[in-house]
């Protein structure tokens, strides 16, 4: 299946070098671009693209706003979005996952990761750049909103797992130091999002620091 991929920068440079990045590969293609903000979200809700890069700085609605619109908790059919900013500032980081974003990386993360992201993201995955990850979570800018209980109490590998989950660990790394199958991993983590609410595993990430699980 080839990723859809819709991409909102201000500078042409970025989106061109974007392009280029998400064309290059086998399985993806950019469907679309936009200059800013409103312009994105009219694109991707005609488009429905399965990943959107997004700028936070943007005219007329920022990045930040935009996922909101698209991913944010009240929206009934939510895109993947994920944010690529040179901004990494912990308001703006908190902010975007709060708004719904599936992932958080700087300009200067490379190709490489850029890639790994859009994968990740399409898979309903979330990916941060580990140079912020922790830091994201554990220091914010802000005092974080009283944690939400969870709907029904998780049991002690759900809670290996979310902890692993909101120190960054990809689901194949959760599964090696675990030594469980990646699938019980998956498995774990749907039954981590039913129970606490939670759409993808940045919020439950977010839920384990907020909620003092990281102490």
């Amino acid at each position: 299946m080839t990723i859809r991929v819709l991409i909102a920068d201000d500078q042409q440079m970025v989106r061109t070098g974007f392009r280029m990045i998400v064309d290059s590969q086998p399985d993806m293609e950019v469907v679309g671009e936009a200059a800013d903000g409103a312009e994105a979200v009219a694109l991707a809700r005609r488009l429905r693209p399965d990943v959107c890069l997004f700028d936070i700085r943007m005219p007329r609605m920022d990045g930040l706003e935009a996922t909101r619109l698209l991913a944010g908790p009240s929206v009934a059919d939510p895109l993947h979005v994920v944010i690529v900013t040179t901004f990494d500032m912990d308001e703006y980081v908190y902010g975007a996952l709060r708004g719904g974003a599936a992932g958080f990386l700087l300009k200067d993360s490379g190709p490489a990761l850029l890639v790994e992201a859009v994968r990740a993201a399409a898979n309903g995955e979330a990916l941060v750049s580990p140079s912020i990850t922790v830091r994201l979570l554990e220091h914010l800018a802000t005092p974080p909103p009283a944690p939400t209980l969870p709907r029904e109490a998780l049991t002690d590998r759900e809670l290996e797992v979310v902890r692993l989950v909101a120190r960054g660990r990809t689901n194949e790394e959760i599964a090696g130091e675990l030594f469980v199958s990646l699938s019980t991993v998956k498995t774990h983590l749907g039954s981590i999002h039913r129970k606490l609410g939670t759409r993808n595993r940045v919020e439950s990430a977010a839920w384990a620091w907020e909620s003092g699980l990281m102490a």
